[in-house]
């Protein structure tokens, strides 16, 4: 692949053993901040503006299944390092009365209040009528979309593997 060819945004950092990577960084990076501002912008649409990106993702998580969860299985399978973070979001999702917080011996437990749970359903219907249409519009099969979901799993780990290699430097 010519490297010239290459959408990337930092060319400096393009491997000639993997030019692909770098434009697969760059393409991780517009998608991640799309997809936040979207989050943010369909929590508005579904009635609650005040919510940044990490708020919605943790009332989806914890609404996800309809169980309780820990601090750290959130942290765990969200794949966020700064509980810090996520302890204050949890915080604000608390006192704007979308989830409940219960605490069991020293563990606290999260789950999602009434209102938590009405707030994520009117989420999906925004979801469904801005996002889903427009999917299916655009041609992408959900064979690609699950393979993408799937090759996003196993970078996910080469990047933990990779920080943690970096760390030891």
């Amino acid at each position: 692949m010519n490297p010239s060819l290459n959408i990337v945004s930092s060319s400096h950092l393009v491997s000639e053993r993997s030019a692909e990577l770098s434009e697969f960084e760059f393409g991780l990076m517009v998608v991640s901040n799309a997809f936040n501002r979207w989050m943010v912008r369909c929590m508005a649409a579904a009635g609650e503006k005040d919510m940044t990106a990490m708020d919605v993702a943790l009332l989806h998580h914890v609404n996800h299944l309809g169980r309780k969860k820990k601090l750290a299985d959130i942290c765990f399978v969200l794949n966020i390092e700064d509980t810090h973070v996520v302890s204050y979001a949890l915080k604000k999702l608390v006192r704007a009365g979308h989830v409940a917080s219960e605490k069991i011996g020293k563990e606290v437990l999260f789950s999602t209040t009434p209102a938590g749970t009405a707030l994520c359903e009117r989420y999906r219907e925004v979801r469904e009528r801005c996002l889903i249409g427009a999917l299916v519009e655009s041609g992408a099969s959900n064979a690609e979309i699950g393979n993408t979901a799937q090759l996003l799993r196993v970078l996910s780990g080469l990047y933990d593997q990779a920080a943690r290699a970096g760390a030891s430097l």
